[in-house]
């Protein structure tokens, strides 16, 4: 069986024994949303991921194997698409879970794995209407273990994307950053997805009328139910056009190596 750093691929006894060292579990929380014509709905688990992965596996390099770094099975569906930073979750495609479905999700998972004995988790966002609810049930979880009489338990919550410093915004964007929000569907994950699942990407879709008005113009202000209208017509927010390798390579590497630090940070 080969080596791998994702708990879904090893065998029980491989798992058990990793804990024999100090672990940091990566639990990935994505969601099932449409990103274009240009590239899969798998976007946000796949990428968070592989990028779960990817910091495992640099986590456990740069401490000599002292730290095994696992990563759990994603969770595939997230909060419903906003219209304003994923295109809304009225576009067909886009599959929604309620927040206190997705709460009771992130709650039952990190609870489950500090009752098998991880004591340091990251939770590992990749789908921006996620955060506050994994948060919330983040905090369930510890309280549900400390009612049990586990009390060293410690969660580290991030998304991947926040770990990109302003140096490299500026040199991979340099016309101007609209921000995260905008950036669904746009250079960073059409690069990262072209570095790690490029047989899920075809840029050439990415074309004229469908993919006009962008980077798109939205109120400051969100309305229910949904204004179709104001959504562009390629769902995406922003332009993939100059996307490339060459940025998710870079991508890739600047968020990985800030994330280690900063797990470092948190659970030395």
């Amino acid at each position: 069986m080969k080596s791998t750093v994702y708990m879904e691929e090893m065998d029980a006894f491989t798992y058990r024994e990793k804990f024999e060292r100090d672990v940091v579990m990566f639990v990935p929380a994505g969601a099932l949303e449409q990103h274009g014509s240009h590239m899969a709905m798998c976007v946000d688990a796949a990428l968070t991921k592989s990028m779960a992965g990817a910091t495992a596996e640099a986590l456990t390099k740069s401490t000599g194997g002292a730290v095994q770094g696992i990563v759990a099975a994603p969770i595939n569906y997230g909060y419903r698409s906003q219209q304003r930073s994923g295109g809304g979750f009225h576009l067909t495609g886009t599959t929604s879970l309620r927040g206190t479905t997705l709460i009771a999700l992130a709650r039952d998972i990190v609870f489950s794995l500090i009752a098998q004995g991880a004591r340091k988790i990251v939770l590992m966002n990749g789908h921006y209407e996620n955060f506050q609810f994994i948060f919330e049930g983040a905090e369930l979880a510890l309280e549900d273990a400390r009612a049990n009489g586990i009390d060293d338990a410690k969660i580290q919550l991030m998304s991947y994307w926040d770990f990109v410093d302003e140096q490299t915004i500026e040199r991979l964007y340099p016309e101007g950053f609209t921000g995260w929000d905008l950036e669904h569907a746009g250079v960073m994950e059409t690069s990262l997805m072209l570095l790690f699942y490029p047989d899920l990407v075809d840029l050439d879709k990415a074309a004229e009328p469908l993919y006009r008005d962008l980077p798109a113009v939205l109120p400051n202000y969100d309305v229910l139910p949904i204004i179709p209208e104001y959504t562009p017509p390629s769902g995406c927010l922003s332009s993939p056009a100059a996307s490339s390798v060459e940025k998710g390579v870079i991508l890739r590497d600047v968020a990985v190596r800030n994330m280690v630090d900063a797990i470092k940070r948190e659970f030395a």
